[in-house]
């Protein structure tokens, strides 16, 4: 007993506070189940994660192919984690080309656990390997734990009689059952989902249990010498209550249906497939018992439509694309904006232009969002900074709508659709409601005046079919108040003047603009919109740590921007701005206030790294 403490005693002592794991091989290897379990394992245990799937574009690259291969990054511990992770403490290859690009990112002294069973002349060849690296010292500056996890993986499941290629299905679950001993993680809970994944297969089901079992003997009873260690990492301190992982795309459904509940509306989801927005339908797919209603249309622009009947119906309309998708939308978005009627539109932003990096992610649709439609067509933009983040935009992008009576475009991306991390399920007695009032009789005497402002520049809601209130609709413009049609130069200033004022009105209906992270004034100011917040949130408080001049200013409502944002940069003697374009919201800042934002810009498909934005900083001040 004494020993066994002394062993526990001895794995804890020098533990880190974070670790890094990619898991990394051809996209039909499972790598993203396995991310997935792993992930679930680790928020049991109480670590705090970020995670990023990154996929090809491909819907089945030639197997052992470079540009086939998956890879599933987490970033765990016991502290506060914010981002995937820079660099990998360990790799895990399951074939020559999963090596070959990812390698590189792995930090020096990292593990690599390498699958030799895959390491043959064919794949090697694929992966453009001359010779064998796990044979040639190219690897030296990493430890390597090289051995046949196929031929493990076939001999755990033997006893089953499923065919070899059936068998070396279950490759991934012996790598998880490693990783789960590697670090101190729980089998029940992810033995529990294979049964529940496989309840009519009963073979499949305990195969791969037993291969999930056997990976985790391995690393019990293995001789791996120094390369291998058991770790176990703390829980994180958390404030008490119900947790969940979360990605964004399931985020952004529950904000969704959380937002028209507080409407007390129904809700009518348009939507077509598109890489990675498809996974808010999927989500609010399976929410159909709070009045949300999904329609997959034949096409974008049948879809936004659709969406915007939905809410002339007197629902809250809600369509979801990504930028290709957003761009076939534009017209029916001016519509929205014409007929001042509630709508939610959610941009997962991808790499482009056109079909551009579809499995990639990237934040070059701000131009778009605020700038991007014909004629004078004011749109309020929110941007979520994180998975959980995107629940309460959801809400807020609602809000907005309904009190306003206008579009609202919430932007994510590729990033934070797909990636998951720790979320406190909030107590719904929390929220404020914000009730929809329709208008039920003639608002001018005996006269219905259906385009007649409110105190917030908002005009009335009206049910189609409500008795005594039937009314224009549609893009002409139309005239104040009464909504006839009114090609007049007179009408038109107006209404393109009163439909902008009830836009930048919204400004005064948000919270003013604070630090995130650091002192109003100073010698730089980090300003980041969307998923940047982490490393950039990471980058600033190392460079404090270090004694530099900087703070970390995040802004969620991009148009209109919050009262306060310009005096508040204005104080700085340098503006930062890290985006994942080519400076939009750069531009955005230097029009709105003057200011002199310098850029720091990447369009490389892949997240900021937090030692890109520290360099950047420590730049920016030297």
């Amino acid at each position: 007993m004494a020993t066994q403490l002394a062993d526990q005693q001895a794995q804890t002592t020098n533990a880190p506070e974070a670790v890094v794991v990619r898991f990394a091989g051809d996209s039909g290897d499972g790598m993203q189940l396995t991310g997935g379990q792993f992930t679930l394992s680790t928020a049991l245990a109480g670590n705090d994660l970020a995670t990023f799937p990154d996929f090809p574009a491909e819907i089945r690259a030639p197997q052992g192919t470079l540009f086939g291969v998956s890879a599933f990054q987490i970033n765990f511990g016991s502290t506060e984690i914010d981002t995937a992770g820079d660099a990998p403490d360990v790799l895990v290859a399951m074939n020559p080309a999963a090596l070959k690009t990812n390698v590189g990112a792995l930090k020096p002294g990292g593990l690599i656990i390498a699958d030799t069973g895959e390491f043959n002349k064919r794949n090697l060849e694929k992966a453009k390997y001359d010779v064998n690296p796990l044979e040639d010292g190219s690897l030296a500056k990493w430890q390597v734990l090289a051995f046949d996890i196929s031929a493990l993986t076939l001999e755990s499941v033997k006893p089953f009689g499923l065919g070899n290629k059936e068998a070396l299905r279950c490759k991934n679950m012996w790598t998880l059952g490693l990783a789960l001993w590697m670090f101190d993680r729980d089998r029940a809970p992810l033995i529990d989902w294979l049964k529940g994944k496989f309840a009519k297969n009963q073979v499949l089901a305990d195969a791969n249990i037993a291969a999930l079992n056997a990976g985790h003997a391995y690393g019990e009873t293995a001789e791996l010498g120094g390369q291998i260690k058991k770790i176990h990492l703390d829980p994180v301190a958390s404030p008490p209550g119900l947790y969940r992982t979360v990605t964004g795309a399931d985020a952004i459904a529950l904000g969704l249906v959380a937002g028209a509940q507080l409407a007390e509306l129904p809700m009518f989801f348009g939507g077509y497939p598109i890489t990675p927005a498809s996974s808010i339908l999927h989500s609010l797919v399976r929410l159909k018992e709070f009045g949300v209603t999904t329609f997959q249309a034949e096409d974008e622009i049948a879809a936004i439509c659709a969406a915007i009947g939905a809410s002339y119906a007197g629902q809250l309309g809600v369509t979801s694309s990504s930028g290709p998708g957003i761009a076939l939308k534009g017209e029916a978005m001016g519509l929205a904006v014409m007929t001042e009627l509630p709508l939610v539109i959610v941009n997962s932003q991808r790499g482009g232009p056109s079909t551009g990096l579809p499995t990639k992610t990237e934040q070059s649709d701000l131009y778009q969002a605020v700038y991007g439609r014909n004629g004078d067509a004011p749109i309020p933009v929110i941007a979520a900074r994180s998975p959980s983040d995107a629940f309460d935009c959801a809400i807020e992008a609602c809000r907005i709508a309904v009190q306003y009576m206008t579009p609202v475009i919430l932007l994510t991306d590729g990033y934070i659709a797909n990636a998951a991390e720790p979320w406190k399920v909030p107590d719904p007695a929390t929220f404020t409601p914000f009730p929809v009032q329709f208008l039920t009789e003639k608002n001018g005497g005996d006269t219905l005046l259906p385009y007649k402002r409110d105190e917030k520049g908002a005009r009335p809601w009206i049910k189609a079919g409500t008795p005594g209130l039937m009314h224009r609709i549609g893009g002409i413009e139309k005239a104040v108040d009464t909504g006839h049609l009114d090609y007049s130069p007179a009408n038109h200033q107006a209404q393109t003047d009163a439909r902008k004022a009830k836009v930048d009105g919204i400004a005064k209906g948000i919270p003013a603009q604070e630090v995130t992270l650091g002192t109003e004034g100073g010698k730089l100011a980090v300003v980041g919109w969307g998923s940047t917040y982490g490393p950039i949130h990471q980058a600033v408080r190392r460079a404090r740590t270090k004694g530099l001049d900087v703070s970390h200013v995040h802004v969620r409502h991009v148009w209109p921007l919050p009262e306060y944002l310009g005096d508040l940069l204005k104080g700085y003697e340098r503006v930062l701005v890290p985006e994942m374009n080519t400076g939009q919201f750069k531009t955005v800042l230097r029009d709105q206030y003057l200011v002199d934002a310098k850029p720091l810009t990447k369009t490389s498909g892949q997240p900021f790294t937090i030692a890109e934005i520290e360099a950047a900083i420590e730049g920016a001040l030297s």
